[in-house]
């Protein structure tokens, strides 16, 4: 009898024979994993060159310059515009930049082209004025493409490479800017290693690099293929290999196929890598390019400066999913709705705790892996409640949202009320909702006893009487008595009259608000001296006097309800 999944499906019914493993790469003293990042890589965003091509509906001039302008905000210096020679409206967004001087000192714009040399020449034509370049060339290199796409030899390969580069360098040649020449065999991950340096050295040749004018050598994964510790692997061989390293910049260049786009690019910086392209939030072809906001962020998040600014990540993420017209999941590291939010109970218990006591200056918080407000969030949005919360989550949110401490044994008791309540609506229910039912629960009039008036006296003493009108089912009587305060006397004066044991055992004030109109909360419990439980009750007001007293009333009316 064969084994079957609980689904019924038998066990291998997926076609895995059709596919072959990578073949991994012989390098027996592999520096990379000793390797810690301790400094941020030459940035370039491709947003607009690579993740615009990947849109449904790829963005306006307009759309593009609103994204342009959000990059220079967050602080990119080399920025991909486009692939002029074969798009249009790259052409004009890229003429427009530059005639209306768009592009600030010390930021490069970069553009795709074949190496193709009709290609090539509109791609020069549209950089006319530009006051810094990077011309980046491209041509496939992998040997499924030689073999099923080109049908070409590997020297068929590299002599285009070469010929392109030429026209390139003769195509700039006359130019009055900084001009850096970019050059990538596509599909480096498929791509021989040796063949890769054959193709790179060739062409580094042909455009004469130095150490004090380097390339940029780059080497995507344009279709992930391996694990990222193999890509790894490819550049860190290619670094000892490549006999002009010192006169090249490397660059990566990953897509996220295998899901793990931001993985190989860390690990690559780690095998000698300088330079890292992608978008932001990973737009792009098919599964995405390397998100440059985690790769930035994973950085800051270990004490290493990023060079980027993400301190307004809502701007950023708003910006980015109205020109793509697409949305970021809520999910998403760093920049998602839900991030730094925390719906278990053991979870929030800690988050508060661990609010309760950090050093903005040394974060640690459980379950924080960075401060929110670093991102522009909210501490406040941290926490949510739902029927898989805890008493930690109400809690915090009380507090956070309105300055209300709850006493243990009341948060105790009025999580499972809360609790109780989420089962039955089914859903999350907002701070305002939490805190209403708080007030409903424990601000209690509905009972035998209200306070409908009372007066404060002072003697020569430091006693104070408490003369009250209180209604008592329905019939209002007069109560009289003295204390050491307010609460005292009142409390005494209820005893004298009403004949019940009552005393106050536990007493919390807070204000709601600041200024002259906020009021005040009180929290305290009552206890009759023979049961020996307590029984909380609120008050709100603006004089906190009337909120203590309603607090003494709302808890007699509670313990009326149990009995």
């Amino acid at each position: 009898m064969s084994q079957r999944h609980v689904s019924g499906r038998a066990a291998g019914a997926m076609p895995f024979n059709k596919y072959k493993a990578f073949a991994p790469v012989d390098i027996a003293d592999r520096q990379w994993p000793s390797k810690v990042l301790t400094t941020a890589p030459r940035w370039c965003s491709v947003d607009l060159r690579d993740g615009n091509q990947a849109l449904i509906d790829p963005m306006s001039v307009e759309e593009k310059l609103r994204l342009w302008d959000l990059l220079l905000d967050v602080g990119f210096a080399e920025i991909e515009v486009g692939f002029p020679a074969a798009s249009q409206p790259d052409f004009d967004f890229i003429r427009r930049i530059i005639d209306e001087e768009r592009i600030p000192p010390g930021v490069s714009i970069q553009v795709l082209c074949q190496a193709r040399s009709e290609l090539i020449e509109r791609t020069v034509e549209a950089l006319e004025g530009a006051p810094s370049v990077i011309f980046h060339l491209y041509n496939s290199t992998s040997e499924l493409q030689r073999r099923v796409v080109f049908g070409m030899s590997r020297q068929g390969i590299i002599d285009l490479a070469v010929q392109g580069t030429e026209l390139v360098r003769q195509g700039l040649a006359g130019f009055d800017a900084d001009v850096t020449f970019e050059y990538s065999p596509e599909s480096f991950t498929g791509t021989e290693l040796d063949f890769a340096v054959d193709i790179c050295e060739a062409v580094g040749q042909t455009w004469g690099a130095t150490p004090e004018q380097p390339m940029i050598i780059n080497l995507p994964s344009t279709v992930e293929m391996a694990t990222p510790n193999v890509y790894a692997d490819q550049v860190e061989w290619f670094s000892r290999h490549f006999p002009q390293r010192d006169s090249a910049i490397l660059s990566l260049h990953t897509h996220n196929d295998r899901g793990t786009g931001v993985a190989a690019t860390e690990l690559a910086l780690m095998a000698g890598a300088d330079r890292v392209e992608g978008t932001l939030f990973g737009n792009g072809e098919r599964t995405g390019n390397c998100d440059l906001v985690t790769v930035a962020m994973n950085l800051f998040s270990q004490g290493v400066d990023p060079k980027l600014d993400f301190r307004d990540m809502p701007r950023i993420r708003d910006t980015v999913q109205a020109v793509n017209k697409l949305p970021i999941h809520e999910r998403h590291p760093y920049a998602g709705e839900l991030v730094f939010t925390a719906f278990s109970g053991s979870h929030q218990d800690a988050i508060r705790k661990g609010m309760a006591t950090v050093d903005r200056n040394q974060w640690e918080v459980p379950y924080l892996p960075i401060d929110p407000a670093d991102v522009g969030s909210s501490y406040k949005e941290t926490v949510r409640v739902n029927s898989q919360s805890g008493k930690g989550g109400v809690g915090f949110l009380l507090e956070a949202h309105y300055g209300v401490t709850l006493p243990r044994d009341i948060l105790v008791e009025f999580s499972t009320e809360i609790q109780q309540l989420t089962e039955r609506l089914g859903r999350e229910i907002k701070t305002s909702e939490i805190y209403d039912q708080l007030l409903t629960t424990y601000a209690n009039e509905e009972g035998p006893y209200k306070l409908v008036d009372y007066d404060l006296l002072t003697g020569k003493t430091d006693e104070q009487r408490c003369i009250a009108k209180v209604e008592v089912s329905e019939n209002v009587v007069t109560v009289d008595g003295e204390g050491g305060g307010p609460i005292e006397a009142f409390v005494n004066a209820l005893v004298a009259t009403l004949n019940e044991p009552l005393a106050v055992v536990d007493y919390h004030e807070h204000a709601l608000g600041e200024g002259s109109d906020a009021q005040a909360i009180c929290i305290l419990a009552i206890d009759d001296g023979e049961r020996g439980d307590r029984c909380y009750g609120i008050g709100v007001s603006r004089n906190t006097i009337r909120a203590s007293l309603n607090a003494i009333i709302s808890a007699m009316n509670r313990r009326w309800a149990k009995v």
